[in-house]
């Protein structure tokens, strides 16, 4: 399977032997034992090494070393990964996984679907990064295991549960733009229960986002996070879990000049505009195991409740409401011979979307309360022989009261020739279903929804190498194709009022991508990341997927872990973006491409007590993801961290 592992045994150090991970968590006892929970509806998850599809598993050592604050940030250094930020932090961030939309990209927090359920994507400028959490990335269509969203893969942010990371801990900072933050985390396991309580906030009073002096305020955004687990083992083979997530960013925002007679029109312009985004995310489960463990029965709820307002001028523009509940039944079967492990898992699971958009200019379709109600069926198999090959099968069916149903399909297999190198290959299909907003979204000046939009589709397939030249070191190599059906596309009027689309033509990715993690002596660590893709859209380049990304941490750790530093390099292509200063989207422009380097360093003070700093954008690169949209320049951080 494809992936740049970087090895989970830090945060798993000193675990103890509590005997079931919160849902949505990885357990593994080594390198070679690592379970990843995604791509998979068996209970058991499926080990790295024997899981046919490419991933990425980033851990909390690596979100440590190059002091992530923001989950984005780390993601580009994710083969396949793209990441666009509208201005500095707080702006509006997308992630593009293999060339697809970002509403293609399924999220999951701690095995909630993170996604706004209004929007159909996941804000990433929302998500602040743990120092004990995980992310798995799973790349590749996934809608046979997780339905709708799953076409271009999966993120997985997870973190740590009690036993995995017990005690006080926390951290404070403070540096450029006017920025402060700081997070607190108690944890611990008692008796039966395990614990975790944990907060973070980021607050900045931030940087201009117009560019070319057409505006200069400073945009500023705050950020706070609040979240909670708990697990408790009722008896020996009947355990219940629990997990909440609060959040609540405002910032700043520029708007777009569309005032046909001024200068500047389509360009971001200085304004008092300001987004407000509140989410509630919230899972209740039980596990049962049968027959001396050989059979585990799952029952879950989970809940995510979503507002996100607009203001300009203090006057309210926009306010919509996305609730998601779902329920859900999973059951997995084990059975063993000699060296074959096979795992039959059938699941079942509901879903209601509930959207509302407030009434701000008139009435309209989009201020009516709507809901869309969906059944999944799913049937998978798993079939391990020793160490050495894993195959995996799913098939899903969805049952839709709003669109056609839908029957998706996916096959992996891995298999080691010898100990030090593995092929895989997987291939599958993914569908996405239109949001509420392309549906009913109604704006009588700008934007008419189509509520005879059809689900996007898509099939794909990879193949890869994965090569050990020596132990701890890894190298691997994807090569992978999808087609996209029926894509969403946005049309314009004379008027330029835009509506939403389906494509009669086809779309399609492909391309490479290549990873190594390699130990090099000295307390030295280098991660590489490399990524060629070639997306095409009615005969054009897809805008804001750069047809090459790269990246590359250096990390060194002084015996006995006394000192460290990594310096991270990242490489974003030239790439095409639309042109709203000169409607109807025509011509595109292509934005440079540039290189970001970051320089993170920390000291022990104590045994409890650590000191960090970090330079980002180190030599001030001027650059934009999304056309129009400035972004910050060098800048300082230094902190304390504290652990008991």
């Amino acid at each position: 399977m494809f992936k740049t592992i970087v090895t989970v045994a830090a945060l798993l150090a000193g675990t103890s032997a509590f005997a079931q991970a919160l849902p949505g968590e990885a357990t593994a006892t080594g390198d070679a034992d690592t379970i990843l929970v995604t791509g998979s509806r068996s209970l058991d998850g499926t080990p790295a090494d024997l899981n046919g599809s490419s991933f990425t598993l980033l851990d909390a050592k690596a979100l440590q070393d190059r002091q992530t604050r923001v989950v984005s940030d780390i993601l580009r250094d994710v083969p396949g990964v793209a990441v666009s930020r509208s201005g500095g932090t707080g702006g509006l961030t997308q992630v593009r996984l293999r060339g697809s939309e970002a509403n293609h990209t399924l999220v999951l927090i701690d095995g909630i679907e993170a996604s706004d359920p209004f929007l159909g994507e996941f804000d990433f400028a929302t998500l602040i990064a743990d120092d004990v959490a995980r992310i798995e990335v799973l790349r590749g269509q996934q809608s046979a295991t997780y339905g709708s969203d799953a076409i271009g893969g999966v993120i997985h942010y997870i973190t740590a549960n009690g036993a995995e990371a017990p005690g006080v801990r926390g951290r404070i900072e403070g540096g450029s733009f006017g920025t402060v933050g700081g997070a607190a985390r108690v944890a611990g396991v008692t008796g039966g229960l395990d614990y975790v309580l944990s907060g973070a906030l980021q607050s900045t009073d931030g940087t201009p986002a117009a560019r070319r002096g057409i505006g200069n305020d400073d945009l500023g955004a705050d950020n706070r996070q609040l979240a909670g687990k708990l697990a408790y083992s009722i008896a020996p083979n009947l355990r219940l879990f629990a997990t909440g997530r609060y959040g609540r960013l405002q910032a700043d925002t520029a708007p777009q000049d569309f005032d046909f007679t001024s200068p500047t029109y389509g360009f971001v312009v200085d304004g008092d505009d300001a987004t407000t985004s509140r989410s509630f995310l919230g899972l209740v489960r039980a596990e049962l195991d049968l027959m001396d463990g050989a059979w585990t029965q799952a029952a879950t709820v989970q809940l995510n409740d979503t507002h996100r307002s607009a203001r300009s001028g203090g006057d309210l523009t926009s306010d919509n409401r996305g609730e998601r509940f779902k329920a859900a039944y999973d059951s997995t079967a084990r059975f063993t011979g000699g060296t074959l492990r096979h795992a039959v898992t059938l699941a079942a699971d509901f879903e209601r979307e509930r959207f509302r958009s407030v009434a701000v200019f008139a009435p309209s379709p989009a201020n009516d309360g709507r809901s869309t109600d969906n059944v999944g069926i799913v049937g998978e198999y798993d079939l391990r022989v020793g160490d050495d090959i894993g195959f995996g099968a799913s098939l899903r069916r969805d049952l839709n009261d709003r669109f056609e149903d839908a029957t998706t399909w996916r096959v992996r297999g891995s298999y080691a020739i010898v100990p030090a190198l593995r092929i895989r290959a997987a291939a599958g299909s993914g569908i996405k279903n239109p949001t509420n907003y392309e549906l009913f979204g109604f704006d009588p000046s700008s934007f008419i929804g189509n509520p005879n939009l059809k689900p996007e589709k898509s099939e794909g397939i990879e193949a890869g190498v994965d090569i050990v030249p020596a132990p701890g070191m890894r190298i691997g190599a994807t090569l992978f194709r999808s087609v996209l059906r029926d894509e969403i596309f946005t049309t314009f009027s004379p008027t330029f009022v835009s509506s939403p689309a389906n494509r009669t033509s086809r779309s399609r990715q492909r391309g490479i991508e290549v990873a190594a993690h390699a130990p090099v002596g000295a307390g030295f660590l280098i991660d590489l990341a490399y990524t060629y893709l070639d997306a095409i859209e009615a005969e054009r380049e897809e805008v804001r997927r750069p047809p090459q990304i790269a990246s590359a941490n250096v990390t060194w750790r002084a015996p006995a872990d006394r000192f460290g530093a990594t310096l991270t390099a990242r490489y974003n292509g030239k790439t095409f973006d639309s042109n709203f200063t000169n409607l109807p989207l025509g011509p595109r422009v292509r934005l440079d491409d540039y290189v970001l380097v970051n320089l993170a360093a920390d000291a022990k003070l104590t045994d409890r007590l650590q000191a960090f700093a970090r330079v980002e954008n180190l030599f001030a690169e001027r650059y934009e993801d999304v056309f129009t949209y400035r972004t910050p320049g060098r800048a300082a951080y230094a902190g304390i961290r504290a652990g008991f």
